[in-house]
């Protein structure tokens, strides 16, 4: 597994909310053959909406309207927030463990997507009426919108008490959607796909065009929904599976179609916000320790390494890229659970959910990327992860992927020592005078690792650190027992030979055998600006 130089590129911030020929028998690599039938040959629901899918692929792209009346475009924020589902209109209310709500259009959610239920494998379409809503205070008068369409679903069910239906899962918005495992308040948000993400000719957001609701039986353990994707560059039909609980599991069948080549393709696709916290508060005014929805980026390779890759909001857009074939899984995560570590009553950044992905079948070659972008604020989501495939995705090239998506409090099991914590500050000893540009190219890290074979440790010697860097020089490393933790702190001394960015890495080994994750950081020196 090698870790491709990061590159930087300067782009503005994007808003999270903007707005084949040939397809007979197609064996894809890792998956059992499958084929595009045509809508009157019958077939599932899936593979009608396959077939959908490669025939929106093989037209010109048609970008849906957005005739919205001028009452329902104009709306702010807060006042979008005032229209109200009316809980007792909810599909299968009483009837089911699950219950759906179709979401109204308005302010920035102007993409009109089409909802059906399902029974028995056919749809029947969930019409607007504006009796299933409360306005509120908007003052809107809905007699006149006709047949609006919806910005997207949400899914409730009793995940934390069985008397109460706690939100479960939404879509709304391009292909975003995300969920909740028990304790969990939202967070990191998924898409169904990412194209051309932090490129120079612009970003894409392809846009779910229908969803549809399998009707749930009255012990239903999971529920069944669709969903057909379309975008200037491909389309898609994707099967999602959800099964609530402490962990959330989103099992999605993706089935992908380029309309034209696309560039960069991002599959498993995390979109998180990373404000601040131990490691990058320069300039930060806040009573708050840390702000972020996710903590770092882990990664379990092919080859068995577990990597954790503590996130920051940089002074430019950053990326970083992992090379890998067929990986384990990957995920963003939140691991620090202290409400003192983030002492905020209203936002509750210790209950935001880690998402862990586990690829199926043959994934192939390709690489995660990391894509980290500058926010001042904690309103701008800013980090986003993604497996891009090596395979050129190009008309005539279909793609399939399946892949579970876990949702909880906790991240994957490791045998291994994680990292819980990373910090840093100014490179040296206090008390010793450094030159200026030692000061300025010169950084400590401190990293505390817990748990696995760290567990009842009474010798710091019987652990060895092992860290390297590139692009810079490293001091003797320091490692030494922390009571408060019941682990390991290493404290790492690092210094770049210029202005670039260093990559540097660090993990423990114990009677010759990895013993933690391996840390990862990238940092990039204060006087490139």
């Amino acid at each position: 597994m090698a870790s491709v130089p990061p590159l930087s590129i300067a782009l503005d911030r994007r808003s999270v909310l903007s707005g084949l020929a040939g397809v007979g028998a197609v064996a894809l690599t890792g998956l059992p053959p499958w084929r595009v039938v045509r809508a009157e040959e019958g077939g599932t629901l899936f593979d009608r909406l396959i077939a959908d899918a490669a025939r929106l692929a093989q037209s010109a792209y048609a970008p849906p309207a957005q005739d919205l009346p001028e009452s329902l475009r104009g709306l702010s924020y807060d006042a979008y927030r005032d229209i109200r589902f009316r809980p007792d209109r909810a599909l299968w209310r009483g009837q089911a463990p699950f219950e759906v709500q179709v979401l109204h259009l308005g302010g920035f959610l102007r993409q009109p997507v089409r909802v059906f239920t399902v029974d028995s494998g056919r749809p029947t379409p969930v019409l607007y009426s504006p009796d299933l809503y409360d306005f509120g205070r908007t003052g809107l008068e809905a007699d006149g919108f006709g047949e609006l369409g919806f910005s997207g679903l949400r899914v409730h069910y009793p995940l934390n008490d069985p008397g109460i239906m706690d939100e479960l899962i939404v879509f709304q918005g391009a292909s975003y959607f995300r969920a909740l495992g028990a304790g969990c308040t939202y967070g990191l948000s998924a898409r169904g796909v990412a194209v051309n993400t932090a490129g120079s000719e612009g970003e894409e957001f392809p846009a779910f065009r229908r969803l549809y609701v399998e009707r749930p039986q009255p012990a239903a353990e999971s529920l069944v929904l669709y969903g057909l994707l379309d975008g200037p560059s491909l389309a898609g039909a994707y099967r999602f599976t959800v099964t609530p609980g402490n962990s959330t599991r989103v099992t999605v069948q993706a089935r992908l179609f380029a309309r034209r080549p696309v560039r960069q393709l991002g599959v498993g696709v995390l979109t998180s916000m990373f404000a601040f916290g131990p490691v990058d508060r320069d300039g930060v005014d806040d009573f708050r320790p840390r702000v972020h929805d996710s903590q770092g980026l882990s990664m379990h390779t092919a080859a068995g390494e577990w990597l954790w890759r503590p996130l920051s909001n940089p002074r430019k857009l950053e990326m970083n890229i992992f090379g890998d074939s067929n990986p384990r899984g990957f995920g963003l995560l939140q691991r620090v659970r202290r409400f003192e570590a983030y002492q905020d009553l209203e936002a509750l950044y210790h209950r935001r959910p880690s998402v862990w992905v586990t690829p199926h079948g043959d994934w192939g070659a390709g690489e995660l990327f990391l894509v980290e972008i500058p926010t001042r604020d904690e309103t701008n989501d800013n980090i986003v992860a993604f497996w891009h495939p090596a395979r050129p995705f190009e008309p005539g090239q279909p793609l399939a992927l399946d892949y579970d998506m876990d949702w909880g409090l906790d991240g994957p099991p490791m045998a291994l020592a994680a990292c819980r914590e990373t910090m840093a500050g100014q490179y040296g000893v206090p008390g010793v005078a450094l030159d200026d540009a030692t000061r300025a190219r010169g950084r400590k890290w401190v990293i505390d690792f817990q748990g696995g074979p760290l567990q009842g440790l009474r010798d710091p010697s019987q652990v060895a650190v092992v860290a390297s860097v590139d692009g810079g020089r490293l001091d003797p490393p320091v490692h030494m027992l922390n009571p408060h933790t019941d682990g390991i702190r290493v404290v790492l001394d690092a210094v770049a030979d210029d202005d670039a960015p260093i990559n540097l890495r660090c993990h423990l080994r114990r009677d010759g055998a990895p013993a933690s994750e391996t840390w990862t950081m990238q940092w990039r020196p204060a006087t490139d600006a």
